[in-house]
C-alpha cells in the first residue's frame, strides 16, 4: 500500500511533543523550466507548474495548509510562486519589519551545506510581501536581509534586478519574483544541484505556515533545520 504523508492526518492525536516532520529529511524535485522570466508583457512572472510545488507534509502534524509555494529553476535564476487563499481581510505589515509582516520569507542555501547550525554566505534570506511598502504601506514589497547569527553573510545584491509582483486573487492573493542568479551567491546548477531551502508564510488571519518545523525551532537562524531542493533536469 503506498503511503502520501499529504492525504494522512492523526486527528485523534494529542499534538506530539516532537513534530513529525522533525524527524525526517526531505528532498523536494525542483523542476527546470525554460524561459523565466517571462517578458515584460505577460500577464505573470513566473507561471509554474504542479510539480514545481513543494509538500510540506503538513498533514503528518495535524495541519491543514492554506498556502501553495513553488520552486523552478533555470540557468539564469530560480522562479518563485506563492499563493495564499481562503481570506477575508486584506493583508497587513510594514516592509521596514519584514519578519513580522504578512508574507513570505524564503530561506537559499546554494551548497546545501545542511551540518551547520550557523549560515554560510551562501545562505540567502528574501522576503516577499502584499502589503507593507510605499508611502502608504500598502503596496507590494521584496526585500533580502542578513541572516541573524551567520557565521559570515551573503552580499545584499541589486534588488532591482529583480522581477517582482503581487496579483490579487478572489480571497487570497498570489506573489510572483525571479531571483537572478547574480543575486545567489554560489548558484552553480551544473557543480551544486542541490540546494538547502526553507519557508514562512506569515499571514494575521490564517495564521503562520512552515515548510517543515514550526517557530518552535530556530530555522530562521539554522540551516541544518532546512530542506533540501533537487534541481531536476
Amino acid at each position: 500500500m503506498n503511503f502520501d504523508p499529504d492525504q494522512t492526518s492523526f486527528p485523534n492525536q494529542m499534538p506530539p511533543i516532537v513534530p513529525h516532520r522533525f524527524l525526517v529529511r526531505i528532498a523536494h524535485p525542483c523542476p527546470r523550466v525554460a524561459g523565466m522570466p517571462l517578458a515584460d508583457d505577460d500577464d505573470h512572472i513566473v507561471d509554474l507548474p504542479e510539480t514545481a510545488r513543494l509538500r510540506t507534509f503538513a498533514k503528518l502534524d495535524g495541519i491543514t495548509s492554506a498556502a501553495d509555494v513553488r520552486l523552478a529553476w533555470n540557468e539564469f535564476g530560480i522562479g518563485i510562486q506563492m499563493s495564499l487563499t481562503g481570506k477575508d481581510k486584506e493583508p497587513i505589515g510594514d516592509a521596514s519589519k519584514p519578519s513580522t509582516a504578512d508574507g513570505l520569507t524564503i530561506w537559499i542555501d546554494t551548497r546545501s551545506d545542511r551540518t551547520s547550525h550557523r549560515a554560510s554566505r551562501y545562505c540567502h534570506q528574501f522576503h516577499l510581501l502584499p502589503s507593507g511598502g510605499g508611502p502608504e504601506k500598502d503596496e507590494a514589497s521584496f526585500s533580502q536581509s542578513k541572516i541573524n547569527r551567520a557565521a559570515q553573510d551573503a552580499p545584499i545584491g541589486d534588488l532591482t534586478a529583480v522581477p517582482f509582483r503581487l496579483l490579487r486573487l478572489k480571497k487570497g492573493y498570489r506573489l510572483e519574483a525571479f531571483l537572478p542568479a547574480a543575486l545567489l551567491t554560489g548558484f552553480d546548477p551544473e557543480q551544486y544541484p542541490q540546494l538547502g531551502v526553507y519557508y514562512q508564510v506569515r499571514d494575521s488571519e490564517l495564521g503562520n505556515e512552515y515548510l517543515g518545523v514550526n517557530a518552535d525551532f530556530p530555522f530562521a537562524d539554522d540551516p541544518s533545520l532546512w530542506d533540501a531542493l533537487d534541481l531536476v533536469k
